[in-house]
């Protein structure tokens, strides 16, 4: 089942758990979304047709990223626009995230490789502000296992 993490009614995150799976596309994330993510399931023998994308101009204002845990265990801390902690997910091999807005933490849980994908061109210190994370023993994990 695909999970949204929300701050009152804002999409913090979206994960897709490495069961998902359904005939057909799905696409996730709202049009508006500077980074779209969508799911293909199609038969043997289904064309996409050869195309090319258009030059578009787009503006982009927040940076969002999708990672996909190509092995280990990471836990992934979600905190709101203004660095309020929220709460915390369990992610595994095979499990996506998009990280759509406010703020995000990793800890290696297992040795982990993780595969980014975000806009570019990358702007140093100008694209993130760091601060201090989550006190371990007020961590908040819904998927527990």
């Amino acid at each position: 089942m695909i999970e949204k993490i929300l701050d009152n009614e804002k999409i913090i995150a979206i994960i897709i758990p490495d069961e998902f799976q359904k005939d057909g596309i799905e696409f996730f994330t709202p049009g508006e979304f500077s980074q779209q993510v969508g799911y293909m399931n199609r038969p043997e023998g289904y064309r996409i047709f050869p195309h090319v994308h258009n030059p578009v101009v787009r503006e982009v204002i927040w940076t969002q990223e999708v990672l996909f845990i190509k092995s280990g265990k990471v836990r992934i801390d979600f905190y709101d626009d203004i660095k309020n902690y929220l709460e915390s997910r369990i992610l595994v091999k095979g499990d996506i995230i998009l990280l759509a807005s406010g703020g995000h933490g990793f800890e290696m849980l297992e040795k982990s490789e993780i595969v980014e994908v975000k806009q570019g061109p990358y702007c140093n210190d100008k694209d993130k502000t760091r601060f201090d994370a989550v006190d371990n023993k007020n961590i908040r994990l819904k998927n527990e296992e």
